[in-house]
């Protein structure tokens, strides 16, 4: 089926689509887009001759299937799609992406995949009835591909992608794959956004690359950042054009480029004090940083995400991560001074070294960690064997990361075992990450809400008001994440899973 635009619809249309998360995971209700699809739709919309939109499943008021699923049949009816974009960044969601795909070739559309999936697994993408896969940044190709299609012209002039080419991948080389200056990306278009809830909190970016070698990470490459005055020409022009009032940092390390980074922040300080609220992802030594992190508190950075991986060494060691164990709690402490803290952890880990205590007791030093360093929130998951990932090509050198018809991709969220652990059995690696969260979300969090309302004068007469809003706060963190935790017990409690991953692990051939 191919299809066809009418007479009066001069300018096709191409559909960029974010896939929906499966089942209930740590981004269930999250209405934040995937901040690197919208930036490459703004690219495609600044060329003249098409109409561009964006549908975010994960935030979807339109039309559904009978599974209540956002329906392309009949987005493809009302309003066809000559192109379609998928955003492959995410693992997990990919087998609903392979599922739309299919569907769209079906239709007739030119299909586009980008993202880390696509760029380290093309071939597996272009099976799928992708016609394109892009590797890098979408915003420096997607320009010459839409422009190929429409003219029909041969795709082996366009550097950096991949396609099918006689019935074989052909991958053609880069002429960049990243952005010089982060300063050139136009700001983004949220209103491309179709069919979508109002966004509560805008996803914003200053940073791309990591410097650091985590073995768990696919993002790697020197770090390159835009300029102070175009990361807060953004957030003035989406205060002033969409209201907004919350953002998110998604860069992996915003305390790159602490010079930078001061700026921006000073920029924000003088024109909305600390009117506005952020969210950043940073490293834990940037409690070092005294002037960094004062200078965030003080232009409206509330909270701070800190991935801790492990309080355990050993598994610090194994992941790259060089954070020396005894200052972990000590720098989470001056962080709590600031901010609230949202921990993120890995449970069970495969380290290269022998365990040194049991995992009942490794569970009680997660618990004993996060206790003591006074953490507001907690996230625990299991490590995940991404593409493109040292951890992967380790694992599957030593037979033991589980076939995808067993796990597969969708399962690849942080809520499953990805592979045949040594330090401990299947179920222990599988159940403790919702046994610590069960401990830290705690239904009676429900009862200390009021109690801390009613505690209210005494409290802020001897601790003031950012010290109670903080402990009040927590605990409907806490009581939230409880209701949440019940919803994964529901969903994805299934019991037979581990006994099918027993099986398979005790008839693999040994490494």
């Amino acid at each position: 089926m191919t299809t066809t635009l009418t007479k009066t619809d001069r300018w096709p249309l191409i559909r960029f689509v974010a896939s929906v998360y499966p089942r209930v995971n740590i981004f269930t209700k999250s209405r934040v887009p995937p901040l690197g699809l919208i930036n490459v739709a703004t690219a495609a919309n600044m060329v003249w001759g098409w109409r561009v939109e964006v549908i975010d499943e994960n935030n979807y008021r339109g039309p559904r299937d009978k599974n209540g699923l956002p329906d392309h049949a009949r987005l493809q009816a009302e309003n066809p799609a000559a192109i379609v974009c998928f955003y492959c960044g995410l693992t997990s969601t990919m087998d609903r992406v392979f599922e739309l795909s299919e569907f769209y070739h079906g239709q007739g559309a030119f299909i586009i995949g980008g993202g880390w999936h696509a760029h380290f697994c093309p071939d597996e993408v272009l099976s799928h009835g992708f016609d394109v896969v892009a590797h890098g940044e979408g915003e420096l190709v997607i320009r010459d591909i839409i422009l190929a299609w429409r003219e029909k012209n041969d795709l082996a002039g366009i550097p950096g992608i991949s396609f099918l080419n006689g019935g074989a991948v052909k991958t053609n080389p880069p002429a960049s794959l990243e952005l010089p200056d982060l300063s050139d990306l136009p700001y983004p278009d949220f209103g491309l956004l179709r069919y979508a809830r109002p966004i509560k909190t805008y996803p914003i970016s200053r940073v791309r690359g990591c410097r650091m070698k985590c073995e768990f990470c696919s993002v790697k490459g020197a770090p390159r950042w835009a300029s102070p005055e175009h990361i807060f020409g953004t957030i003035r022009w989406l205060v002033e054009t969409r209201g907004a009032k919350r953002f998110f940092f998604v860069d992996d390390r915003l305390e790159e480029n602490p010079a930078g980074l001061l700026e921006v922040l000073r920029l924000i300080r003088e024109k909305y004090g600390d009117r506005l609220r952020f969210t950043a992802q940073i490293r834990l030594e940037t409690a070092k940083e005294t002037e960094l992190i004062t200078a965030m508190s003080q232009a409206g950075v509330r909270t701070v995400c800190v991935g801790y991986e492990s309080p355990d060494a050993r598994d610090l060691k194994t992941m790259h991560k060089g954070l020396p164990a005894q200052k972990m709690i000590e720098w989470t402490l001056i962080l709590r001074r600031l901010f609230m803290v949202h921990g993120m952890f890995i449970w069970g880990y495969p380290s290269k070294e022998p365990a040194s205590i049991s995992v009942p007791e490794a569970i009680k030093g997660y618990k004993s960690f996060i206790r003591r360093a006074r953490i507001t929130s907690i996230q625990v998951l299991h490590p995940v064997p991404l593409v493109g990932t040292e951890l992967r090509a380790r694992l599957e050198e030593q037979g033991r990361v589980f076939p995808l018809k067993l796990v597969p991709w969708n399962m690849y969220d942080g809520s499953f075992a990805c592979f045949v652990p040594k330090n401990m059995t299947l179920k222990e690696l599988q159940n403790a990450p919702i046994q610590i969260m069960d401990w830290f979300y705690s239904r009676w969090s429900f009862w200390r809400i009021p109690f801390r309302t009613l505690a209210f004068p005494i409290h802020y007469l001897f601790s003031g008001w950012r010290n109670w809003h903080d402990s009040w706060l927590r605990e409907i963190i806490r009581y939230g994440g409880h209701r949440l935790v019940l919803r994964w017990q529901r969903d994805n409690g299934d019991v037979s899973f581990v006994k099918r991953l027993e099986g398979w692990a005790a008839t693999r051939p040994k490494s």
